[in-house]
């Protein structure tokens, strides 16, 4: 199967112009070019939290195998219940989770029943001990109109039919789903491999923790960031540090990076500075493609696939602005990973809150505004922004829960008015 170019991607834009490409061209973009990995291992159930599974799952069983009581009290018969008058119950035997009860009920007789007890054959009907009265070691009395026919009655198969779908490829193992492969019998999950990612910073600029830190010189924080993102999604990670901004390292980077990863990401080195070799080197070794995003925070974007001996990965060049980063990567390189992971996700969920303050903008750019989402005194959603929103801020980040989303063709926000916001809580 040949894979298309970027070139043959972009060709059926009419109107693409990368030097003014809007937010969802890009991630159109993005999503037609990439494809999944596909290599496949089975691990332990406790080992598959997280992981992409690999194929659809079909029930080998019933689940539950038998009808049971929801219920501890008594299996009874419909039939013998009166919705005028009380009825009095023979009890004759007890059924127990793990323990049938096989004998015969006959008319007016019940049997003392326990929650997941498979249900004797002619019972349909389970009445709570609690709406009981008078109840003895041989008999109970069941109020009228205590119950219907049917009720707390668990059908065998409600939950899973035994040949019918259970789970579906692409989903992504949450302990719910751990939960119900057990219930199944099953041992073992298929799933796809981890993908991996390495990922690197750009500049002279930039020092390690732990180095002393010159005049003019900053931390890298954003390999540190990019971190917990990745780890957030399950990819294994190759960390190769701060690169200087010369050729013969960038090339050393990139063509160690390429040989050993699924996915390339770095910082930096992207924008049109005279020392950005990053994009020189990119166009040398493969399809890249670099951007202009109507976007804020985080316009310069290199995105493409580059190769080295044999071996290619795709690659995301993000701004080098430590909260351009994280937008980028949260907005662009996290739905790319998920697809190559063989992951179906839905996209971003975004919920409606009012803006408690003004938001200057203008139309044609998508701009991500850092935010505090919270209730109002009559419990409704309201929004705060954190203040400066330079991209370059990344305590606005660390003190925000969510993102105000202003979409491309969004004017200013006045007080009052309601806004789309992403919330953080189980993506970073």
């Amino acid at each position: 199967m040949t894979h298309p170019t970027l070139s043959d991607v972009v060709s059926c834009l009419s109107d693409y112009d990368p030097d003014a490409l809007p937010v969802a061209q890009a991630q159109q973009i993005i999503r037609t070019f990439v494809t999944p990995v596909n290599a496949v291992e089975k691990v332990a159930l406790r080992a598959a939290l997280d992981r992409v599974l690999a194929t659809d799952i079909v029930s080998p069983i019933d689940v539950p195998a038998h009808d049971n009581s929801a219920m501890d009290g008594y299996a009874l018969r419909s039939a013998d219940l009166d919705a005028d008058a009380a009825a009095v119950l023979q009890i004759i035997g007890t059924a127990y989770a793990g323990k049938r009860y096989d004998g015969a009920v006959g008319k007016g007789q019940c049997v003392r029943i326990m929650t997941g007890a498979v249900m004797p054959v002619e019972c349909d009907t389970v009445v709570p001990q609690e709406f009981t009265k008078n109840a003895s070691d041989s008999s109970v009395t069941v109020p009228a109109g205590m119950v219907r026919a049917g009720d707390n009655r668990r059908f065998k198969g409600e939950d899973l039919q035994a040949g019918k779908p259970a789970l579906s490829k692409g989903k992504i193992l949450r302990p719910a789903d751990i939960g119900l492969l057990a219930s199944l019998g099953i041992a073992e999950a298929p799933v796809q491999r981890r993908l991996r990612v390495a990922f690197f910073s750009t500049g002279d600029e930039l020092r390690s923790i732990g180095e002393p830190l010159d005049e003019g010189c900053v931390y890298d924080s954003n390999r540190y960031t990019l971190y917990g993102m990745l780890t957030r999604l399950g990819c294994d990670m190759i960390d190769m540090g701060v690169v200087k901004d010369d050729p013969a390292s960038l090339e050393a980077a990139f063509r160690c990076a390429c040989e050993s990863a699924d996915a390339i990401i770095t910082s930096g080195g992207v924008s049109v500075g005279a020392a950005d070799y990053t994009k020189q080197m990119m166009a040398q070794m493969g399809d890249v493609t670099f951007w202009k995003i109507g976007m804020r925070p985080g316009r310069p974007m290199a995105f493409g696939k580059i190769s080295s001996n044999g071996r290619s990965a795709y690659l995301f060049g993000l701004p080098g602005n430590p909260v351009a980063v994280m937008v980028t990567f949260y907005f662009f390189a996290r739905d790319a990973l998920l697809h190559m992971m063989g992951a179906q996700m839905p996209p971003l969920p975004l919920m409606r809150a009012t803006s408690r303050s003004a938001i200057r903008k203008k139309p044609g750019r998508t701009e991500y505004q850092r935010g505090i989402l919270s209730l109002d005194a009559n419990g409704n959603q309201q929004v705060d922004i954190t203040g400066a929103q330079g991209s370059g801020i990344l305590r606005s980040m660390s003190e925000a829960n969510c993102m105000v989303v202003l979409h491309h063709e969004q004017g200013s926000v006045h007080a009052g008015d309601p806004v789309d916001v992403l919330l953080f809580d189980g993506l970073i």
